[in-house]
């Protein structure tokens, strides 16, 4: 059991329900050796008087047996018949078995058969138990017939000890169904539980690969350009210091960005929702406000920042009514054209690149990025491609896998490779609804 449901007197609790979740055999707790010992007394007492009655010239508790010597068998079968009772937990069945001759004549033996009987019906399944019980009823004709009683008659003794076999076979019934309602219970909050951690461990895992595709995405753009402007300097170290100073510039605005990119996406992906602050001049200071993530409008900006490291960049920008772009659409369409430019970075150094956006509500938006296909290499490969290019830009190889599961994910369509003009080309279409 877990550590929730440990209840907080287990020992009140019969081991069939305290070890039923280990699977291995029971084991008694305080309550069962309580019980045992009061069911070992109380048929040991039974035994004990009717051993005495017998005794009297009239027995009140049991009719007599026509042989002396088989009232003297009754008197010792009957004590080590209770004494069996301790087993009857780990062998309910056996020692039913191994005690049912004596149900034909024994009346010391009656309240430990009677014990037995009750432990086979709790603890074994309903055929088990009625196999049992219905060898106990055949046994009552012996009985009866054997040790008639005065004023009953022999079917009045048969009938009481189907009524007592009977109701022994409706009150364990009632005790093992009990106990198996408690078992599906503690099962169901076991499976429960278990099916939560997996919840869990698989939002965990979901957030660790968003956190992961949103660092790639913003990283690479970054550190794509800080590369661009790094590769300027190396191949121009003749190059005025103003130049000079001023890409350093550049290459430290864009350290300081990829920074600030950094610690917002992680701080998005993983905050929880803010508390409301109080206002007031005394109030404390709140969370920190956390940069908007980016949509279709940021687009331009996105544009700039490669136009201002060298690229050559031209927009056809044929969207309906930008205004209306869904936060999550745009967002994604933005992330299209960011890794699209960043691969183009990497593998195209020196090509145009044609950025362009359509659809409208109801029909859809399409991304559309194409570049000249570089000489010497594959957009993917990692080679180096172009003349002047000192050493191709590393890159981890799942840009286009992170566009494919985002575009995946929204509802829409992927498409990129060598178009019939030669051009490497970037499409995707994705879910406007109307």
């Amino acid at each position: 059991m877990t550590s929730a449901a440990v209840p907080d007197h287990p020992w009140l609790l019969p081991g069939a329900l305290t070890d039923a979740a280990s699977g291995a055999r029971p084991r008694r707790t305080t309550r069962d050796w309580l019980v045992d010992t009061h069911m070992f007394l109380l048929a040991l007492g039974w035994a004990v008087a009717v051993a005495w009655d017998a005794a009297q010239p009239e027995p009140a508790l049991a009719g007599p047996l026509p042989h002396e010597w088989l009232q003297g068998l009754d008197n010792v079968l009957g004590p080590l018949a209770c004494a069996a009772l301790w087993l009857r937990r780990r062998w309910p069945v056996g020692l039913a078995v191994a005690t049912l001759p004596l149900g034909l004549f024994s009346a010391t033996a009656g309240v430990a058969l009677l014990i037995i009987m009750f432990t086979v019906v709790v603890h074994r399944p309903f055929p088990q138990a009625a196999l049992v019980i219905g060898a106990n009823v055949l046994t009552c004709f012996s009985y009866a017939a054997v040790r008639p009683e005065r004023g009953f008659g022999f079917w009045g003794e048969v009938a009481w000890a189907i009524v007592f076999l009977g109701s022994v076979l409706a009150w364990g019934m009632f005790v093992r169904a009990r106990r198996q309602l408690v078992l599906s219970l503690r099962e169901r909050a076991d499976r429960a539980e278990a099916e939560q951690q997996l919840r869990v461990a698989q939002a965990r895992h979901l957030e660790r690969t968003r956190i992961a595709r949103e660092m790639h995405d913003v990283l690479a753009h970054r550190i794509s350009l800080l590369s661009l402007h790094a590769g300027a300097l190396e191949f121009r170290p003749d190059a005025p210091p103003e130049q000079v100073a001023r890409a350093a510039g550049v290459i430290r605005e864009s350290a300081h960005a990829a920074l600030a990119d950094l610690r917002d996406v992680i701080g998005v992906l993983r905050a929880d929702e803010p508390a409301p602050v109080p206002a007031g001049p005394d109030a404390p200071p709140g969370p920190a406000v956390e940069r908007p993530q980016p949509t279709l409008a940021d687009v331009p900006a996105l544009v700039g920042e490669s136009r201002a490291a060298g690229m050559r960049v031209e927009v056809d920008d044929a969207v309906d009514d930008p205004g209306a772009v869904p936060a999550g659409l745009g967002r994604t369409a933005y992330r299209i054209v960011q890794e699209a430019l960043t691969n183009a970075r990497k593998h195209a150094a020196g090509a145009t690149v044609t950025v362009r956006l359509a659809g409208a509500a109801g029909t859809g938006l399409t991304v559309d990025v194409r570049n000249r296909w570089p000489v010497g290499g594959h957009p993917q490969s990692g080679r180096p491609v172009g003349a002047g290019e000192r050493a191709a830009i590393p890159g981890a190889g799942t840009g286009l896998i992170g566009v494919a599961e985002r575009v995946s994910l929204a509802g829409g369509r992927l498409t990129h490779g060598r178009d019939e003009t030669g051009d490497f080309r970037l499409t995707a279409w994705l879910p406007w609804p109307a």
